[in-house]
């Protein structure tokens, strides 16, 4: 079964770039130098930022649905990044080099699976969860931090 990676939308943080560390401060954000790669993985571009980029750490709520699932935590995006990471059958290496939290959610955003995967082995997951009727999308988590990393739905 064919399935789709998506980066986030990148204008939802556009308002953010440029600003003052002190005007991030306000909207709960921070601002990095990378300083090492990887550790810091961009939701955007999906993507390791390359020793030198600036990355926003921010809060983002990830599953927004008004349930028990509803969830937020911190993520790193590019400061300027414009154009998000759209894939079909691939897997982007910031995701496929890393292990992964994965986890399947139905049309009323409930989670009906959940499977920690070796990111080479992703897609054979990927594919097992999505031939299943109930499950609408799923979520990759980077299981170390928790961190959301990326939506997967089928092509």
């Amino acid at each position: 079964m064919s399935f789709r990676i998506t980066g986030l939308d990148p204008r939802q943080f556009s308002h953010l770039y440029g600003l003052t560390d002190e005007q991030l401060a306000d909207a709960g954000a921070r601002r990095y130098l990378v300083n090492g790669c990887p550790g810091f993985p961009d939701r955007i571009e999906l993507r390791d930022l390359d020793v030198g980029e600036t990355a926003l750490l921010v809060n983002y709520v990830h599953q927004p649905a008004d349930n028990p699932y509803r969830a937020s935590h911190a993520i790193f995006v590019r400061e300027g990044a414009t154009e998000r990471y759209q894939a079909v059958d691939e897997i982007p290496s910031v995701i496929g080099t890393r292990t992964i939290s994965l986890r399947a959610f139905d049309h009323e955003h409930m989670m009906v699976a959940g499977e920690l995967v070796d990111g080479s082995g992703i897609e054979v997951a990927i594919e097992r969860m999505l031939d299943r009727r109930e499950v609408a999308y799923l979520q990759a988590h980077y299981a170390t931090r928790g961190c959301f990393a990326a939506r997967i739905e089928r092509a």
